[in-house]
């Protein structure tokens, strides 16, 4: 996109990372072919090249994974809390260790920027695996009992948008109060839980407490409905998350689920407007907007929506989109053509209702999955654009006069995930953050996340809570 002066290109070397022509299921320690043969191809989306060819894991696949993953249990939950934490403790330096090339295969599998992988997703998948390995060994402090005991075999399915990340949230947890895991990463980013699978072994962690099956939905649903898995822990979209719920309905066991949103920014006449604006550009454009706790509703006050609206355009009119691999590049790729054409559809939607739609100047690579950044502005509750969740770059912008209204409008939706609230007063953050049905509310910044602090969400957000304290009591029978 335009700017003031032209970048020189800075990509990231490719060298750093090898990938194989072919990878299998990690089962039991060892890497191994599905039991029917399938495979799929998993493509960057920045460029549609094929990066390698996965193994599809099928329900004997599902079976044998989690035969392996109740036979460690034994030993591994016997182990105790100091012993466990060596482990993660062990992970998480290999993590650090191998952070750029992991920031690599992460943006080549996922298309987001290198600047995100690098600079936000690996140091934090690192420090689940610290903040963890630090409550091992202490799980009888937790406030869940004297002495908690762990559930069995977790099986777990995570999405797209944060691929090493979610397994983090996921899999440091259930290690580390003594369960051992069968996770399933999404079919179009599998790559990093398989580099995970290999940081497994370098770690010397024993065969079987993690076993990783990429696959499609089937997979999953395999997943959730054996009969030997005690627990369940999704995140992805709500209507998914769903069917998991009725699956389990009427079993014994424990469910978390992260599921969508529709998060709002909400933007009080007295918000230092430039520092609002960074907050929104980064709550809607970071990741290209495929996050579920997005701030993709824009409500700002009445009084300021020219001087915001004006500054907000010329602030999206400096990012660059293009190679993620670019150190220099704000906006990568949409993760797949199938997430382009809802985007596509949902934003053509917003036109024929009725709002008003803005791009900045923007030339979008010819191969690969792009959207440009979008603000629909005079937009109603009515427009779907502003009631479903679009999982990408495109911000709907709404009005309200009173803190009263902002709430209402707030909280009108089926979601409760997160909220963000821009003012200088404390007081007005505090009352209007209390009337927020929100599992996460942000006071003037958005999308910052710490591994001591729970996440989840209300309503068709999901229930449960991930990080923190809070997040150990999930893999624990208490």
């Amino acid at each position: 996109m335009a700017s003031a002066f032209e970048y020189a290109p800075a990509p990231e070397s490719r060298a750093i990372v090898d990938i194989a022509p072919s990878y299998g299921l990690f089962i039991d320690g060892e890497f191994t072919e599905a039991a029917d043969g399938k495979v799929f191809k998993t493509i960057s989306p920045s460029t549609e090249e094929v990066l390698s060819e996965v193994a599809q894991a099928g329900e004997a696949d599902v079976d044998r994974a989690v035969k392996a993953a109740r036979k460690a249990f034994e030993k591994w939950s016997a182990l105790p809390g100091a012993e466990r934490a060596k482990y993660l403790f062990r992970i998480a330096r290999i993590i650090q260790e191998r952070a750029r090339e992991l920031a690599v295969l992460e943006t080549l599998d996922n298309g987001k920027p290198i600047k995100e992988t690098r600079d936000a997703d690996l140091p934090l998948v690192a420090a689940h695996f610290f903040y963890y390995a630090g409550w091992a060994d202490k799980l009888g402090h937790a406030g869940f009992g004297p002495s908690p005991k762990p559930l069995g075999v977790a099986g777990q399915v995570i999405p797209w948008n944060f691929p090493l990340l979610m397994l983090a949230w996921k899999i440091a947890p259930a290690l580390a109060t003594g369960n051992t895991v069968v996770l399933k990463p999404a079919e179009t980013t599998p790559l990093s839980a398989l580099f995970f699978a290999d940081i497994c072994r370098q770690a010397g962690l024993p065969k079987g407490v993690v076993n990783i099956l990429p696959g499609y939905g089937d997979t999953g649903a395999a997943i959730v409905a054996h009969p030997d898995v005690n627990k369940v822990a999704f995140t992805g979209s709500t209507a998914v998350g769903k069917e998991i719920a009725r699956t389990v309905a009427g079993t014994n066991k424990k469910l978390t689920l992260e599921l969508g949103g529709k998060g709002a920014n909400i933007v009080f006449d007295d918000a230092p407007i430039d520092q609002a604006v960074e907050g929104i550009v980064n709550g809607i454009f970071f990741n290209q907007g495929q996050v579920c706790c997005a701030g993709s509703r824009l409500l700002v006050q009445e009084s300021i929506q020219d001087e915001l609206l004006e500054s907000l355009k010329r602030r999206l009119s400096t990012l660059r989109l293009g190679d993620p691999l670019d150190k220099n590049t704000d906006i990568g790729a949409i993760n797949s053509a199938e997430q382009l054409a809802r985007i596509t559809a949902l934003a053509e939607q917003g036109e024929a209702e009725g709002a008003e739609r803005w791009s900045p100047a923007c030339e979008l690579p010819e191969s690969g999955y792009w959207f440009a950044p979008t603000l629909f502005t005079n937009v109603t509750q009515a427009h779907t654009v502003a009631r479903d969740e679009i999982f990408g770059p495109v911000l709907s912008v709404l009005t309200f006069r009173t803190p009263d209204e902002a709430v209402a409008k707030a909280n009108n939706t089926p979601y409760g995930l997160s909220a963000g609230i821009w003012t200088e007063k404390g007081s007005r953050i505090l009352a209007v953050a209390n009337k927020l049905r929100a599992g996460v509310v942000w006071s003037n910044t958005f999308n910052k996340f710490d591994p001591t602090s729970p996440f989840g969400g209300y309503k068709e957000s999901g229930f449960g809570r991930e990080g923190g304290r809070h997040g150990l009591e999930a893999y624990l029978d208490v």
